[in-house]
């Protein structure tokens, strides 16, 4: 069979691997930093948690369908190169969504902007200056503005104001035409502080984070009602409207480019997996599928530094009128243009041996009615609420204390370097924890990692974390997958794992962008890591002590099911039917032979 050149297993493993670690380049490029692109564009966090948690769900439900439609009408093929085709184009749209800011100037780029605001480390505050000609003092208590308003923009929406502050304006994150309303019109001072501080906001202000250009107001809280502030009133207005109207078309583009960039290449993964993976079994070398995930991870470790690296030196020549990070996806259509010409070789199966169609279902149903799978899918789904909340704000966090996109990448890196090294131990370590205790090991990394987050305090600091991914992550979802080998009955191990990766964990994960936003607003980052760790803690308390209470396994009596098997009327089959797991298997292999 091997000499059949469509089933050259060699071949078709050296293509895999590389396809493996092209598409790792490829997803490295945007994915870590897609969060970080959308709050320069001027989104706040509960929209980028939207943007986020929409992805989420539509990888969780999407993909799965796009693979059955394939696999059931033979165009496996037909899907991967549409898929990478589509993809190529369709990420070359978030270039083109509008920022809040249309003529941000580039200020890393241009120094001839002699305004510009830095985040400054947490409790840290950065005062900014606006002065204008003069104008008459009215005989006033000082001006101030109340503590409920807020006034940053997008990124800013941490910014909040400390007890006794005036206020905020972060200008240069500002609209230029914004600006030119507010400049001249008087001299204050505005205490810039870090997105992690807690922020509060009228519920239009909490919707958009929008700036509010906030007249001088009484101690009373009346407004002042001199003709020159009533005239500036109105020009204010015009240009908060003119605003929340860039803002709404900035989150509607950017929601419709990533439902429509996510719809053309989710599905690419679960095709090609399934793919090779089918292709193996037909020569039984599917032992061989098990290590090709590394070249996923190496790939995208080199992507992820590689892009990183070049973001810094490109960005400047490629657009000067849009946020930073546009080479992110010029880079992902470029890595993406390979991996279209290498899809062309990719191992697809011709032929197709008949399976049941309801597979899906009778995982679910094999879900539903084990104890011990109910447990581990609350469990995937914890982890998947956890894990978003670290891929959607770290990097916030870390830009916050001046972080460099090479230093994210390097941390990025770092974890998945980790993980693999650490991969030749996973027998040992399964075999002297157990799985259980694997779970528990992960589970308790993860809250760890998650509450060193929240006291980050310089740029260089996430690193001494992140290599506790290499447990939280990999040996986590090691035990994961090796229960779920465990615990499935004849041909549902597959689509159990899918089950578990893709819906619990997806949801899990859309769940969590969703609620994450939202508390980042309302509250601060540190506050939903601290949360998020309190949360896992408590589960990973509960999961160990009911484990004693689920039902115990029970070893198969291979040698009693031989004896049934071979004589149904043998006289020890009355001593069979008292062990239930030999009746049970039994019965299901006399409805398989019927």
């Amino acid at each position: 069979m091997s000499a059949n050149p469509q089933w050259d297993t060699s071949r078709a493993l050296g293509v895999a691997r590389f396809f493996h670690l092209v598409c790792g380049v490829r997803d490295a490029c945007v994915t870590p930093f897609l969060t970080l692109y959308l709050r320069q564009l001027g989104l706040a966090a509960p929209w980028v948690g939207i943007l986020m948690g929409t992805k989420h769900l539509i990888a969780a439900f999407w993909a799965p369908f796009c693979a059955f439609l394939a696999k059931s009408y033979q165009k496996r093929r037909v899907l991967l190169i549409g898929s990478l085709l589509g993809s190529v184009g369709a990420s070359l749209l978030m270039v083109l969504v509008p920022p809040l800011d249309r003529d941000p100037g580039y200020r890393s780029c241009n120094g001839s902007h002699s305004v510009t605001a830095t985040v400054p480390p947490p409790a840290v505050a950065l005062t900014v200056n606006f002065t204008s000609a003069p104008e008459p003092a009215p005989n006033y208590p000082a001006p101030s503005l109340p503590a409920q308003r807020s006034t940053g923009v997008g990124p800013a929406d941490g910014f909040r104001e400390g007890p006794g502050e005036s206020g905020q304006e972060p200008l240069s994150r500002l609209p230029s035409s914004f600006v030119g309303s507010i400049q001249g019109t008087r001299t204050t001072s505005r205490v810039l502080h870090p997105v992690t501080s807690r922020v509060k906001d009228t519920p239009q202000e909490a919707a958009f984070r929008m700036v509010g250009p906030a007249l001088p107001l009484l101690a009373g809280g009346t407004a002042l009602a001199s003709p020159a502030n009533q005239s500036a009133a109105k020009g204010m207005a015009g240009a908060l409207d003119l605003s929340l109207e860039r803002l709404r078309w900035t989150f509607i583009l950017s929601l419709g480019s990533m439902v429509f960039w996510e719809l053309l290449t989710s599905p690419l993964e679960q095709v090609a997996d399934d793919s090779l993976y089918e292709y193996l079994d037909f020569v039984d070398a599917t032992d061989r599928y098990r290590s090709l995930w590394i070249w996923r991870l190496l790939g995208m470790s080199a992507g992820v530094c590689g892009i990183s690296a070049l973001v810094g030196q490109l960005d400047c020549l490629l657009m000067t009128g849009g946020p930073r990070g546009v080479v992110h996806f010029y880079g992902y259509s470029l890595v993406g243009t390979l991996a279209l010409l290498v899809s062309i070789a990719f191992p697809v199966p011709v032929c197709r041996r008949w399976e049941p169609s309801y597979k899906m279902v009778k995982a679910l149903s094999l879900v539903g009615g084990d104890p011990r799978l109910i447990t581990l899918a609350l469990t995937v789904f914890l982890i998947g609420t956890a894990t978003s909340t670290v891929q959607n704000f770290l990097f916030w966090h870390m830009k916050d204390h001046e972080s460099t996109e090479l230093v994210m990448g390097f941390s990025v890196a770092l974890g998945l370097l980790g993980e693999i090294l650490l991969h030749p131990l996973k027998t040992p370590l399964l075999r002297k924890l157990s799985r259980v205790g694997t779970v528990g090991l992960g589970l308790g990394c993860l809250a760890g990692q998650l509450l060193y987050f929240s006291f980050l305090w310089s740029w260089w600091s996430v690193l001494p974390a992140q290599i506790l991914s290499a447990v939280s992550h990999g040996a986590l979802w090691w035990a994961v997958g090796a229960t779920i080998e465990h615990l499935a009955t004849p041909g549902t191990e597959r689509p159990l794992s899918a089950m578990f990766r893709g819906h619990f964990h997806g949801v899990g994960a859309g769940l969590g962008s969703f609620v994450g936003g939202f508390v980042v607003m309302h509250f601060s980052l540190a506050v939903l890591y601290r949360s998020c760790c309190v949360v896992l803690l408590l589960w990973l308390a509960l999961f160990l002590s009911i484990q004693s209470r689920l039902p115990q396994e029970r070893k198969i009596n291979y040698s009693k099911l031989l004896a049934v098997g071979a004589s149904d009327t043998s006289d020890s089959e009355q001593g069979t039917e008292q062990d239930w797991l030999v009746k049970a298997m039994r019965d299901e292999h006399s409805d398989w032979r019927g």
